[in-house]
């Protein structure tokens, strides 16, 4: 690509250009659409032929010789002429077979390698997908566990709260991820394969191909659904199989995109405190006007990215909801984009964030600033029932104790001052009985009640069992080239 290619003349897809993965991007390619097409009609020729089908090894070395070199100059004239993309296909591969011409796509509709394909991409794309999830699931936890004694602000209604710690907070964002692994797992696994089942999806035609032997229709059917690597197929369809297996698909993947797009703004706001931020290259430019600006740009991409992914999923919804009968021909165009933008998004959402949580960067002496400024106000109930063992009156304490409250609020809100509560306590001779004991009443770790408890047990019951299966794929590591 050297700058001034025609590919510049015209409107590229982000998702593949800018983006997604190689192998994503290869899974829902015309090459590997259409090589799996031929290798769908080899599937079926050999059923066939095993089922005692007037088929010859000849034809079938044919079909073999020539699955993955297609002429898409041919397809394409053969699809200006018929209109109809399986048939200009079947012609560019009999133009190239012509022993195995009269046997190509023996008694099978279009759907026979359009839906079938589209099942396969979405199984082979889950396939992508779940590792990957994997990996953000295992940097996560690693940083979790690291920070699980940390201290850190809680906020409710972004607002300060109790305490938590800072790995205890990156619990709730793996709790979420763990969540979508096993969605997408259960999505992948329950998908089969359209199977053999003719235009309607009575499979009138291999009936009739089979002299009325119903067995061997079933057997034709289990054949390649078993070449194809799929345990079952659906019993029952019409021309495709049900468009709500496409709603189950986009839903879990849409699903990740409010994951994705929770974590993420996340970190974007504590990137804005500047507890937490996300690599940020050497040479990197933050703004183009604000050179001391570091935005939080992989977080952005993330949650931009996940919009869409979440957007989308109302694409099968209404396409399902349309289909009329045995099925309706407006769901093509929309599937075109629908399905492969789905899995790409999420591929590239995926990657992003597995960069993200291998080089988040905490600042603990800022978040021990924040501690600092709010748990004064925090310690309030910790105060009083230590003066209440003192010997003091509850009543009288929560009084005191409110007075001086406002009174540093008032420090803060109106004359933009530190908060001087536990100076104005120290002042009070009313307190004297606990001086003492106020630097243990302030420590944060006595505001955590048991976030490191938890942390480690959730790692260990929730998370590093679903990461078993994927323990040899974790090695990976993602750079983002833009």
């Amino acid at each position: 690509m050297d700058g001034s290619g025609e590919e510049f003349m015209k409107y590229r897809s982000p998702l593949v250009s800018r983006y997604a993965s190689k192998e994503m991007a290869y899974n829902f390619s015309d090459k590997n659409k259409f090589s799996t097409w031929r290798q769908l009609w080899i599937y079926l020729a050999e059923a066939q032929k095993e089922l005692g089908l007037p088929i010859t090894d000849a034809q079938l070395s044919e079909m073999k010789a020539h699955w993955d070199d297609i002429d898409f100059g041919v397809a394409a004239v053969e699809e200006k002429k018929l209109r109809h993309d399986v048939m200009a296909h079947v012609h560019t591969f009999a133009h190239c077979c012509p022993t195995a011409a009269p046997i190509i796509h023996l008694g099978a509709t279009s759907c026979y390698v359009g839906d079938n394909t589209d099942l396969i991409m979405l199984r082979d794309g889950f396939d992508i997908l779940l590792p990957k999830l994997a990996r953000v699931i295992d940097r996560l936890a690693k940083f979790a566990e690291e920070y699980a004694e940390l201290p850190t602000l809680g906020f409710t209604h972004y607002q300060p709260a109790q305490l938590t710690t800072v790995g205890k907070r990156a619990c709730l964002w793996l709790q979420d991820l763990v969540m979508d692994m096993r969605n997408l797992q259960r999505a992948r696994d329950d998908l089969r394969f359209r199977g053999v089942k003719g235009t309607t999806g009575t499979q009138a035609s291999f009936l009739q191909l089979f002299d009325g032997d119903h067995e061997k229709v079933e057997e034709l059917d289990r054949k390649v659904t078993e070449k194809a690597g799929f345990k079952k197929s659906y019993l029952v369809t019409g021309q495709t199989y049900s468009r709500k297996v496409d709603i189950d698909t986009l839903c879990v993947l849409a699903s990740l995109g409010a994951t994705v797009h929770k974590i993420c703004t996340d970190i974007r706001l504590l990137a804005n405190q500047k507890e937490i931020e996300e690599p940020f290259e050497k040479e990197q430019i933050g703004s183009s006007a604000m050179p001391y600006k570091r935005n939080p740009m992989r977080a952005e991409r993330c949650c931009s990215l996940a919009r869409h992914l979440m957007a989308l999923v109302s694409d099968p919804l209404q396409t399902a909801a349309v289909q009329w009968l045995e099925r309706t021909l407006d769901d093509s165009a929309n599937r075109r984009i629908s399905l492969p933008e789905s899995f790409l998004t999420a591929d590239i959402i995926l990657s992003t964030l597995q960069n993200i949580t291998e080089g988040l960067v905490v600042y603990p002496k800022v978040i021990e600033r924040h501690i600092r400024y709010e748990l004064p106000f925090m310690a309030t109930e910790n105060i009083i029932m230590a003066m209440v063992k003192a010997g003091g009156n509850r009543q009288d304490c929560h009084e005191k104790i409110r007075v001086l409250s406002q009174q540093a609020a008032a420090v803060v809100k109106q004359e933009g001052g530190d908060n001087d509560l536990i100076d104005r306590v120290k002042a009070d001779p009313y307190f004297t009985p606990i001086l003492g004991q106020l630097d243990a009443l302030l420590d944060p770790k006595t505001f955590i009640g048991r976030a490191p408890q938890q942390v480690r047990r959730f790692l260990a019951e929730e998370v590093r069992p679903v990461l078993e299966p994927y323990k040899s794929k974790m090695d990976v590591k993602i750079e983002l080239e833009l």
